[in-house]
């Protein structure tokens, strides 16, 4: 009831997954990655099970293809599964089973695999594969997001539209480098899920995408000039600590934390600061 990408980005160091489905919360059963290993969607009649035993044996080394011929041939409720499967290199697979509901089936390229079930027809995952393959220029989320949009747009689950998901994973890649968790956003239960979990991404992204090294604006001269008359409009005074004090300590609350570097700003901190609400000043004794 569902359909889904999993995909690799093109130097490996990136797996993920998104999915689209008219079932409550498809985002928290359907996918699993792990970082260095690959990734894997379970779902149709979903076995849950697939998630980790699928990507222990990418873990050891075992092709996608052959990881997803291993785990159907143990499952006697293979006819009613599907599962995409990519690792570290080579091509992705997938297996849609035959007691499937129509339409069902997937497709598979180097270092992807799309899969769906009750869908409007095989034009749906054409979509999904032709945003995918076209969509290289994009950052690997966003190519994700809007080969599931084309899919949503081609006509998706036939039955119409609840949830979404997007699950992106990479080597320290996640929040202040803790963990491998890039990007793990889910729609439960909404009429255009597609496009909310859009919005969510790009709040996503805003908060908590690393800077551009080529964007970065020295603070210096006029611009920490405004910079400083706006953090002091903004309730942060800048102290003889410094500037940069100053405005880590607004930027924590305005959770723009990830895109901090000392001594220069990033423009979208930048543009975000001149949105940030006025503390109005204390008012004079009379």
């Amino acid at each position: 009831m569902t359909f889904s990408i999993v995909a690799r980005c093109a130097d490996g160091r990136r797996h993920g997954v998104a999915v689209a489905s008219r079932f409550l919360a498809a985002g928290a059963l359907v996918p699993a990655a792990e970082a260095r290993v690959g990734a894997v969607a379970t779902q149709a009649h979903a076995n849950l099970a697939y998630r980790q035993q699928g990507l222990t044996l990418l873990r050891t080394g075992v092709a996608a293809v052959d990881v997803v011929a291993g785990l159907v041939a143990a499952d006697p409720g293979r006819d009613n599964r599907q599962l995409g499967v990519v690792g570290t290199g080579g091509v992705g697979a997938t297996w849609t089973g035959p007691a499937c509901r129509p339409w069902a089936g997937g497709q598979a390229g180097d270092g992807w695999a799309v899969q769906g079930n009750i869908l409007a027809g095989p034009h749906v995952l054409d979509a999904v594969r032709d945003a995918w393959l076209g969509g290289a220029a994009l950052p690997f989320a966003q190519r994700l997001l809007a080969a599931l949009r084309a899919g949503d747009q081609a006509g998706g689950d036939r039955r119409g539209r609840q949830s979404a998901g997007l699950l992106v994973v990479e080597r320290h890649g996640g929040y202040a480098g803790t963990g491998d968790e890039v990007v793990n956003l889910r729609v439960d239960d909404h009429p255009d899920p597609v496009t909310e979990l859009g919005r969510l991404l790009d709040i996503h992204t805003t908060m908590f995408g690393r800077p551009d090294p080529a964007t970065l604006l020295d603070l210096a001269g006029s611009l920490a000039d405004e910079v400083t008359a706006l953090l002091t409009a903004a309730g942060h005074p800048v102290h003889p600590a410094g500037l940069d004090d100053a405005l880590a300590a607004w930027a924590g609350l305005a959770n723009l934390e990830e895109r901090l570097v000392p001594g220069r700003i990033d423009p979208i901190v930048l543009t975000q600061l001149r949105r940030a609400p006025r503390v109005p000043a204390p008012r004079q004794p009379t």
